[in-house]
């Protein structure tokens, strides 16, 4: 996607603001100061100038404009920044007088963020963690993409490809000195202990209860009951808005209704299904069956019932669910009717809410864990883990006897890491990293 070509973009929010930020990237950039807003600034000083057309001389806004000379810039070129007031009509006028400019062209999705991926400015993890800020809806998802964009996760996946190198190196010791027996064991023996710690700390990461994917993506939590149980009510009092159509007929929700959520800080997706029963309508039948693959895939089920026999006999684990006495603002019919249910509930007063947010936030922030440690956050990074510790583990039981076998494991893992950061060929994933930032990023 990269070239010669010098980029430009709008790199804040479209529409009307009280200030818009263009950015310049390339090697003409500096014909862009002096062609636009001459005379040219200090390297990064802030000046106030009147920004004019190359052609027309015509000024088409006073603005602040910042240059930032190559190495040291964020691509690695020369970029120029342009703070211009935010009207459709004066960033309109600034882009089209920049496309008039040789060698400027629009950019791309994503490319400056490829260019300085490019230009060893940011490797592909900090990418995709700077990708994921930008997303970011919650705190948490905020401090997990701003420790991957910082490089958290490379420097953990840096150095286990260090080790490996370093152990690749022992083998190959053991390689060029197995014609003298106590050097070549030793230097395998020291070789095997390295690669058995190293496949421990690897296991150990694996094995977190996919927290990063959890923060990154949202905890999934899935309203189920039978109809009329009140699952759409509660799903508009926990979003306090109007998200699903609220019914005494029941059947009323056929299809998955989705809302995100910020509880704690924390981000959270609640499902609103459509009611198990035994159904004769085909339509129906198949919102139950969406329901169910809802459950299986939620992080959380909250099961609504407002008496102790709409509970379903199926076995909901209870680690991921809780049972939810619904519409606990009206009357039992006797008082004899026993009590039921982790919570109670009424969509309509409000009572209880505030407790279940509680206990939602709650089991989200068990499964998200402690930000402390780097952790997972794409299938991209845990496929490549577990091809790795393959290897690994394959060099760990071979035959010693295949010592250049052993080597080939060692040699695979190190590079199945390196595709994680992008030290390696990468070529196979950079189009569909990049496509997902918006122009001007």
């Amino acid at each position: 996607m990269s070239d010669a070509s010098t980029i430009f973009a709008l790199s804040s929010a479209p529409g009307r603001a009280g200030v818009a930020v263009i950015r310049i990237s390339g090697p003409a950039a500096q014909d862009v100061l002096e062609k636009m807003v001459a005379p040219r600034p200090k390297p990064r000083s802030a000046v106030y100038r009147t920004i004019q057309h190359p052609q027309t001389g015509e000024a088409l806004d006073r603005a602040v404009v910042l240059w930032f000379a190559a190495p040291k810039t964020e691509t690695g070129e020369d970029v120029v920044e342009f703070q211009v007031h935010g009207s459709r009509a004066v960033v309109s006028a600034i882009l089209a007088a920049l496309s008039a400019i040789p060698g400027c062209r629009l950019a791309e999705p994503g490319e400056f963020a490829r260019r300085a991926f490019e230009n060893g400015k940011l490797d592909l993890a900090e990418v995709e963690g700077l990708a994921d800020l930008i997303e970011a809806e919650t705190d948490a998802q905020r401090r997990q993409a701003l420790s991957q964009a910082s490089g958290a996760l490379s420097k953990l996946y840096d150095g286990w490809r260090a080790r490996l190198i370093e152990i690749a190196a022992l083998i190959e010791a053991a390689i060029d000195f197995s014609d003298e027996g106590d050097v070549s064991a030793s230097s395998f023996a020291e070789a095997r202990k390295r690669a058995e710690t190293l496949a421990k700390e690897i296991v150990a990461h694996l094995d977190d209860g996919h927290r990063g994917e959890i923060l990154r993506e949202g905890f999934r939590v899935a309203l189920l009951g039978a109809p009329n149980a009140g699952k759409s009510s509660l799903l508009n009092a926990l979003a306090r808005r109007d998200a699903a159509i609220v019914s005494a007929e029941a059947g009323t929700t056929r299809d998955v209704i989705e809302v995100r959520l910020d509880l704690a800080g924390l981000p959270v997706i609640v499902s609103d299904t459509a009611g198990i029963r035994e159904a004769s309508s085909e339509v129906e039948q198949e919102g139950i069956r969406r329901s169910l693959a809802v459950a299986r895939d939620a992080d959380l089920v909250l099961w609504l019932a407002e008496k102790p026999e709409s509970i379903p006999p199926l076995g909901l684990s209870r680690e991921t669910s809780l049972v939810i006495r619904s519409k606990a603002d009206l009357p039992r019919e006797s008082r004899n009717d026993p009590e039921f249910g982790d919570l109670a509930v009424s969509a309509k007063t409000g009572a209880g809410l505030d407790r279940l947010i509680e206990a939602i936030a709650e089991r989200a922030g068990q499964a998200i864990g402690s930000p402390a440690d780097p952790a997972i956050t794409r299938a991209r990074h845990r496929q490549a883990l577990e091809t790795a510790l393959a290897d690994v583990q394959a060099f760990l039981t071979g035959s010693p006897a295949a010592i250049e076998l052993r080597a080939e494991d060692v040699r695979r893992a190190a590079q199945t890491l390196g595709r994680i950061t992008g030290r390696v060929d990468v070529e196979d994933v950079l189009d569909q990293i990049f496509s997902r930032f918006c122009i001007g990023k």
